[in-house]
């Protein structure tokens, strides 16, 4: 038998998790739905396999296990959650970690012909703490072969690291954030679907800015009714413009009203009309960013790797090899 049971359903999780990464690479968006089932089943199997040990004959792995699952449940747990808090990760990040917690709080084994897998295992034997290393490491690859990439192609800029230069044209079909600002490089710049949610609340696309900044940045040129925002994602670059807008900017113009420049691209008011944040996006982060956007053709954006993918491959790889970082610990004598 390759396995027990237990550990031949917890493979259920492979594919699921590869369909999440695909989706948060294609949208930034995982339906809560891809999770329900899958906790239903984390829950199950660790009942059952709680079940085993428990009627099994006391021994140290019987206390071991429950220990192991203990700091899985106690510690990943409340660790996703308060990464999520703090912004960390994002909602559907923390909920695959926190399920990884239940459905791999010890190490599976899978048995070949001729090993048995994962290979390398740790003292402590936390399998989602193994998950967990994985996936720092495969993130981490990331930024470093973004800068290398850059440096072969001779874009050179303090933006190299973590993000890539495209053109403003392309910028809204694009996830992550502008990393520039007036006043140049900028790590916090302007989130992109922040941008996408103000663009369809106000009814007009990029190219529409860009053709007329002057009369886009006075806020009477903000429609009646707005639309309604979204949340971002990459079903539309904007929306329909108002029948009201061009009318409301004209007579904003003729009438010269100073009032109208109180508060630029209507950056307040917008922020202040949805109904929940637009990814913490201030108003000055929105205005430095529609500026920049009008004034330049090409931009650097970061990105920002959708978390779900590498924690994909630090799945893979802990079912398959196991824990990389203990192994490079135990090589250098410090594990």
């Amino acid at each position: 038998m390759l396995g027990s049971i237990p550990d031949l359903l917890r493979l259920v999780a492979v594919p699921v998790f590869g369909w999440a990464a695909y989706r948060d690479v294609k949208t930034r968006r995982v339906p809560n739905r891809t999770w329900t089932p899958l906790a239903v089943l984390a829950v199950l199997l660790l009942l059952w396999d709680a079940y085993a040990v428990w009627t099994g004959p006391l021994s140290v792995g019987q206390r071991l296990f429950f220990v192991r699952v203990a700091i899985s449940l106690g510690f990943v747990v409340p660790l996703s959650y308060a990464f999520w808090y703090i912004g960390g990760f994002g909602g559907a990040d923390a909920k695959a970690f926190m399920l990884v917690a239940v459905l791999f709080p010890v190490y599976p084994v899978y048995y070949l012909p001729t090993v048995a897998l994962p290979l390398q295992q740790t003292a402590i034997g936390v399998f989602s703490l193994t998950i967990l290393s994985n996936t720092v490491l495969a993130g981490v690859a990331y930024p470093v072969a973004v800068a290398l990439g850059n440096l072969a192609r001779g874009r050179l800029s303090p933006a190299m690291v973590i993000g890539r230069p495209v053109t403003v044209a392309d910028v809204t079909e694009e996830y992550g954030r502008l990393l520039e600002s007036p006043d140049g490089f900028d790590r916090r710049g302007l989130d992109l679907d922040a941008l996408r949610m103000y663009l369809r609340w106000r009814g007009c696309t990029l190219e529409d800015i860009r053709s007329d900044p002057t009369r886009h940045r006075l806020p009477t040129s903000l429609p009646r009714v707005p639309n309604d925002p979204g949340d971002g994602s990459l079903a539309t670059d904007g929306g329909e413009p108002a029948a009201d807008a061009d009318d409301e900017a004209d007579a904003a113009r003729q009438a010269g009203d100073d009032e109208a420049f109180d508060d630029p691209w209507g950056a307040e008011r917008f922020l202040s009309d949805i109904d929940h944040s637009a990814y913490g996006t201030s108003p000055d982060q929105l205005r430095d960013g529609l500026e920049v956007l009008t004034e330049r053709e090409e931009v650097w954006v970061s990105p920002g790797i959708p978390f779900l993918v590498p924690m994909f491959v630090g799945l893979v790889v802990s079912l398959t090899y196991g824990d990389v970082l203990f192994s490079v610990l135990q090589a250098l004598g410090l594990a």
